[in-house]
């Protein structure tokens, strides 16, 4: 075949081709059944049959308290002013506190006898009396000193028939269902087996998945890397998926981009796996190999599915005879390289699988519908799962987009969760309503504090602390305009801004003005931040000034429109007279300062403005240029709120305002202090 798609079909299509091969192939059931001890390795795995009970629970009638196994009827002239004295049996053996009563049911008439919690109850007796409602009397009629073992009881009150007895199944019945088949067993669980008198436990086997990374550009974790490697961790994260979902994974040790390798090395995973995940290798190039390689072996079904991200998915199936079975056949998916569309076609295809081989019922996410923060674009075509964070503000719920690299696995890291987009949908305008499969609960959700607006690295910090104090903070970074404007819209409970008024020099306030017209805010100081341009370590081309920024040899990356650095840029432009055409890059746009270091420091850049611990973190020079005061700007409505509250209280705190103060170019003095 040749190295291109063999068809980009609709995901569904692609679903059912992979089912069907696994019906004709009998493996789309539960794989297999073993019997295990029932001990705390039980735990998470699958019951392939259902439990029933071998013996009730309890198995006699036990005592629920410590006490006095009495008849009831002896107690029925009990009153206050009127006890009933009872004679205490002397303790017997068990036997012989089972044995039943004289024919006549007198024998036992008039006695107690103390019982343990648990212990067996007699059974010629039908109550218990707790014993801090006896009085313990000694022969002579008088307080006995032996509570427990006393010659008799005195009692003012009657007790009711089976008053503080756990009868024969009151917890189970023998022959009694406890739990289903495709149950996963929870600690609880393994209790209940146990009480019900199981010592071993039949449940689905685990499938065992083989992940194979291939390329020649891999290298493992923990080694050194040079320009061009390219550090191998989705097999790690397709393992620990693998798990979680109640399947045994097996990483293999990374194959290079080599056919007969790969296909080797495919062949040997399939002879005693359930399933293989050949990662990377699946899109066009001259260096692809996952697609020939299956073929190779024995049908590919599909290659190529209308999806994003993951588009270039590969589904099929492998002849791998054993002596058992000579036409046994395992199934191969064919993972996307890039850490996105590897975690989400695992999602997509993988989880589903091992949900049907364990016998589980089919995963339903929780979900809700949230208004998009801003408007996203979507492929003609392709169903779309769009990241996004998630959090409460006000009396909306809001979903905020992420972003759609499929490289950016911090965007799955932060994502709260996925918002599918259907084929044929080409884009949402902000406001939208979208429905969101939950990462997290709801109640995280409600403990979210939403900031959008202008990005510092304070916050990340901030973020650390807020944790501790049971509340998260998921921002967005859109610039500190996009921030007012998303205050205006009721879409943030905070937004940072650090925009300066070329014709007051004051930070912040005249824009909230002209934003946020309606909308009463407190205005409160974060830092005062050290801005200047951020260069290669050396300074090799010795820019010094916003001058050198029109030097033809100089490369500029820019903030995007909106950022309050950029305002700053484009008013010392303007006070200087340049035009912003004649800065080479000036159209360049990042989203965060350490975005802008990472342009200077991987050599797409000679300079871009930014903050002194951005250069720090990425160990470039910095030249100084400017100061500037960032504040949090808060709509009233939420400033005394409980949810805000640990998030004010941390601007006063020593530890805090010390790290904070250790970056190099803040300035906390004014950490904390209310604006307006």
């Amino acid at each position: 075949m040749s190295d291109v798609y063999l068809h980009d079909i609709p995901l569904e299509e692609a679903q059912q081709r992979m089912e069907k091969a696994l019906r004709d192939a009998g493996r789309l059931g539960v794989l297999g059944i073993e019997e295990i001890p029932l001990d705390e390795h039980a735990l998470g795995r699958v019951l392939a049959e259902p439990v029933q009970a071998l013996i009730s629970s309890p198995h006699y009638h036990a005592s629920a308290m410590d006490g006095f196994a009495v008849r009831a009827e002896d107690t029925e002239d009990a009153e206050l002013n009127n006890p009933v004295v009872l004679k205490v049996r002397p303790p017997l053996g068990a036997q012989d506190v089972q044995e039943p009563p004289a024919a006549d049911g007198k024998e036992e008439a008039g006695w107690a006898y103390y019982v343990d919690t648990g212990d067996p109850v007699p059974l010629w007796a039908d109550a218990v009396i707790p014993i801090e409602n006896v009085e313990p009397l000694d022969e002579q009629g008088g307080i006995s000193a032996q509570a427990r073992r006393p010659a008799a009881i005195r009692i003012r009150a009657a007790v009711p028939p089976w008053s503080h007895i756990r009868p024969i199944g009151e917890d189970m019945v023998a022959t009694q269902l406890v739990l289903p088949a495709g149950h996963k067993l929870r600690p609880v669980d393994l209790g209940a087996i146990a009480g019900c008198g199981h010592s071993t436990v039949r449940v689905a086997k685990r499938p065992r998945v083989a992940i194979l990374p291939t390329g020649t550009e891999l290298v493992p974790v923990g080694q050194p890397v040079r320009p061009g490697d390219i550090i191998e961790y989705n097999s790690l994260v397709l393992a620990a998926q693998v798990i979680s979902w109640g399947g045994q994974a097996d990483r293999f040790p990374i194959t290079p981009d080599v056919f007969e390798q790969i296909r080797d090395r495919v062949a040997e995973a399939a002879r005693d796996h359930d399933l293989v995940l050949l990662n990377a290798g699946s899109s066009a190039g001259s260096e692809d190999f996952s697609a020939r390689v299956v073929s190779s072996l024995g049908e590919l079904l599909v290659h190529g599915v209308a999806v994003r991200p993951g588009h270039p998915v590969i589904l099929g199936m492998i002849h791998s005879p054993c002596d058992g079975d000579p036409q046994r056949k395992v199934p191969v998916i064919g993972v996307p390289g890039y850490p996105v569309s590897a975690a989400l076609t695992a999602e997509i295809f993988v989880q589903p699988l091992l949900a049907r081989w364990l016998g589980l019922p089919e995963q339903e996410d929780e979900t809700v519908v949230a208004q998009l923060t801003r408007k996203v674009t979507s492929p003609a075509g392709d169903v779309d799962y769009l990241r996004v964070a998630v959090g409460q503000v006000g009396d909306k719920l809001l979903a905020a987009p992420l972003s759609r690299g499929s490289g950016v696995i911090t965007s799955l890291v932060r994502a709260d969760g996925i918002a599918i987009l259907p084929a044929g949908v080409q884009g949402l305008p902000a406001g939208a309503p979208v429905e969101v499969h939950l990462y997290r609960s709801r109640a995280d959700l409600k403990r979210t504090i939403f900031a959008i607006g202008s990005h510092d690295i304070t916050l990340d910090l901030m973020a650390q602390r807020l944790a501790v104090h049971g509340r998260r903070l998921a921002s967005a970074n859109v610039g500190s305009q996009g921030g007012l404007v998303a205050l205006r819209r009721g879409e943030a409970h905070l937004a940072g801004s650090h925009l300066l008024d070329p014709e007051s020099g004051e930070y912040n306030l005249t824009y909230i003005r002209q934003y946020l017209p309606d909308t009463p805010v407190r205005v409160v100081s974060l830092v005062g931040r050290e801005q200047g341009l951020l260069v290669p370590r050396g300074n090799p081309k010795g820019i010094r000034s916003i001058e050198d920024l029109v030097r033809p040899d100089v490369t500029f990356v820019n903030r995007q429109r909106g950022a309050g650095t950029r305002v700053l840029l484009d008013y010392h432009l303007g006070l200087l007279g340049m035009d912003p055409r004649q800065v080479r890059g000036y159209e360049r746009e990042e989203y965060t300062h350490l975005a802008v270091a990472a342009a200077v420091s991987s050599g797409r850049a000679d300079t871009g403005l930014g903050i002194a611990a951005a250069a720090q973190a990425l160990d470039l020079d910095f030249v100084p240029l400017f100061q500037e005061r960032y504040d949090l700007v808060i709509p009233v409505e939420y400033y005394s709120s409980d949810l805000l509250a640990p998030l004010l209280e941390l601007l006063h705190d020593p530890e805090f305002r010390e790290a904070v103060a250790a970056l190099p170019g803040y300035d906390v003095s004014q950490m904390g202090n209310v604006v307006v």
